[in-house]
């Protein structure tokens, strides 16, 4: 199969260029891109740069999303999931992680923080309608199959 093809510069040759950890793994893993350690204290966020910068194919984005085992073992994960980078931004790719443990979390320089995604996307015309057609479920939502809606209280 071939791979779709994204351009990528670094701010400087020592930074990890993305990897598949697996040969079928649908997600690179991206690494931190510090000088020294960070501390994000517990229930705090902090926006983590990677020192990449990416072009990518018009009709793709790339998402940014959490990696398990930081999650499972430490509370750690991406805060704005799956973060979406457009075809068309050139900036830095920084990643927000949330720590959502009762302990602070130490990033360490080049560890793996998150992993990214190439994801095909479109866009759509957004027509205005007076009516929308019927469907079963409706304007039902929000655990409308029973699932954990019990003490749910909408604030309006």
């Amino acid at each position: 199969m071939e791979k779709q093809k994204v351009l990528l510069k670094k701010i400087r040759e020592s930074v990890a260029t993305p990897f598949y950890a697996t040969q079928l793994a649908a997600g690179a893993d991206v690494c931190a891109d510090l000088e020294e350690a960070l501390v994000i204290p517990s229930q705090s966020t902090a926006l983590i740069p990677t020192g990449l910068f990416f072009e990518i194919p018009e009709g793709f984005e790339i998402q940014v999303r959490p990696r398990s085992g930081l999650a499972l073992k430490f509370g750690i994960t991406v805060l704005n999931t799956p973060g979406t980078i457009d075809a068309d931004y050139r900036g830095e790719l920084k990643v927000i992680l949330i720590n959502h443990s009762k302990i602070d979390f130490v990033v360490e320089p080049k560890m793996r923080i998150a992993q990214i995604v190439l994801a095909k996307v479109e866009q759509a015309d957004f027509l205005e309608a007076a009516l929308l057609s019927e469907s079963e479920r409706g304007s039902n939502g929000f655990g409308h199959t029973g699932t954990g809606t019990k003490n749910f209280v909408e604030k309006t």
